[in-house]
């Protein structure tokens, strides 16, 4: 609103103060003749590069319908074995999903080359091998449902499954390099159009130019005029500078109540947390008071100890005691710091040397019970030390390695691996890497925005965590970025200057 305002001031002033002559009402007219036929080759190109765009995202969503046509098949191919195998009911889930999705597929294929004579007659095809697919595989999944496993298995080894998978593919595969040439074609046409447009539009900004020249050696001589019209705006900026030092204070304002805000919800959040280190304490108590009387039953009356018992008081019991007791530290700090930040608005780096892959398994520790239960695993290869903020280092890192604990993929344990290494410039590079979800590449940029969350929503959280990561490690001077594809794991690529320079913050 503030610019818009200026810019309408400034004009208002000149058009009061600074009369112009014939001439330059003429040379402007002439350049905003030029400008116009400029402008309406652009607006011509613009309308081609539309157009092309159109064809381009309806070739692709041919292409896509294709593959994800050929990938859903294979899930069912899967699940359909996979239950023959293990005759495992879970297999049918990924089977049936499969087949409840590819009639929409195929259709959604058909209408985007209903047009097209030459694709029309494949999509047709793909169709009608595909029924057959789907009932082959129907039977097959019958069969073992009724014991019959030799029979669906003969029905497998004949080999027809195979034979009407490589004929769809064929198919899609020719679809799919239709399109690419076309789309090679169209490609050339845009490029010799956009050469066309190019040279026009240098040709009439040089014109332009030049006219803007004369125009301003023309408007030299009312250069005086115009000092007073400056005056005047003076006057506006003093009005503008006002109002933006109150706006500024407004802001100040409402920073100054989400700090109040952050210090109360944390101040209220350490009640509960004391009090689960308390009863966690009294917990270790109790295991050791019973870890006592076990020892003296063991010397007197061995014959009523049971074995799974004395495990859960001498191992289990220590072994969630000490979970709880990490967990609950690292909440611990993680108030601790909010409340710092609450009560001095932006918490001074300090700056020391850390042992990585000492701090990285310290979080990992963290989370590792669950993940091994799964039959997951989660390791940290050697990493190289760098000089940074402890604080800042272990929340980025514990938000990353949380987010893989919590997003594993259904169907396999964890595998994560966190790994690290020296690169030119002064730098050192960190990665991060599982085998979970993964995140579709549209969302790679969305997932680190802030309240923004991608993929299904089946797990607890508001969204902040990969914002509040990117903002710390910019804050150390480092960048992140993400490497995933949606069901293949994540890889978050950390790099962080060796030495932290704070008087560069």
């Amino acid at each position: 609103m503030i610019a818009r305002a200026t810019v309408s001031d400034r004009f208002n002033v000149i058009r009061k103060f600074l009369p112009l002559n014939r001439a330059i009402v003429a040379l402007l007219a002439l350049a905003l003749a030029l400008l116009l036929a400029v402008n309406i080759a652009t607006y011509v190109m613009v309308q081609r590069a539309a157009a092309y765009n159109d064809v381009v995202s309806h070739s692709k969503h041919t292409q896509l319908a294709g593959w994800e046509l050929i990938a859903l098949l294979t899930d069912a191919e899967t699940g359909q074995r996979g239950y023959m195998l293990t005759a495992q009911p879970s297999y049918l889930a990924v089977y049936r999903n499969a087949l409840e999705r590819l009639p929409a597929v195929i259709d959604r294929m058909d209408t985007l080359v209903t047009e097209n004579p030459d694709l029309a007659p494949r999509a047709a095809r793909i169709r009608s091998l595909y029924a057959e697919r789907r009932e082959l595989m129907t039977e097959t999944v019958e069969l073992t449902r009724m014991g019959r496993i030799g029979e669906a298995v003969s029905l497998v080894r004949s080999g027809r499954g195979k034979e009407l998978m490589d004929a769809m593919r064929e198919e899609v595969s020719r679809i799919g390099a239709y399109e690419e040439a076309r789309l090679t074609t169209l490609t050339n046409s845009s490029k010799r159009a956009q050469a066309y447009t190019l040279s026009f539009n240098i040709l009439g900004t040089i014109l332009v130019l030049m006219l803007g020249l004369i125009s301003a050696l023309l408007v030299r001589r009312q250069f005086a005029t115009l000092m007073a019209a400056q005056k005047q705006l003076d006057q506006i900026n003093i009005g503008l500078e006002e109002e933006v030092r109150e706006r500024t204070s407004e802001l100040v304002r409402a920073n100054e109540e989400i700090q109040r805000f952050a210090y109360i919800v944390s101040h209220d959040l350490r009640a509960p947390l004391v009090n689960v280190m308390g009863y966690t304490s009294e917990l270790e108590q109790v295991g050791l008071a019973l870890d006592s009387h076990l020892k003296m039953l063991e010397e007197k009356q061995p014959d009523l100890l049971d074995e799974e018992i004395v495990r859960g008081v001498r191992e289990d019991v220590p072994e969630a005691v000490g979970f709880i007791r990490a967990s609950t530290a690292k909440m611990d700090g993680l108030i601790k710091a909010i409340l710092q930040l609450s009560r001095e608005g932006r918490r001074p780096l300090a700056v020391e040397k850390l042992d990585m892959t000492e701090v990285v398994q310290g979080l990992i520790d963290a989370v590792a019970h669950p993940i091994v239960e799964s039959g997951g695993e989660a390791r940290v290869e050697a990493l190289p030390d760098i000089a940074s903020d402890r604080l800042s280092i272990e929340q980025i890192f514990g938000n990353l390695i949380d987010n893989a604990a919590k997003y594993q993929h259904p169907e396999r344990p964890l595998q994560l691996v966190v790994k690290g290494r020296e690169v030119e410039g002064g730098w050192v590079e960190f990665e991060i890497c599982d085998n979970g979800r993964g995140v579709a590449t549209k969302d790679h940029e969305r997932i680190f925005e802030l309240f923004r969350r991608s993929g299904k929503q089946d797990r607890p959280g508001e969204g902040v965590g990969l914002a509040f990561v990117r903002s710390a490690v910019r804050r150390l001077g480092g960048t992140i970025r993400l490497d995933s594809d949606l069901g293949d794991g994540a890889t978050f690529i950390l790099r962080f200057p060796r030495q932290l320079n704070v008087r560069a913050e």
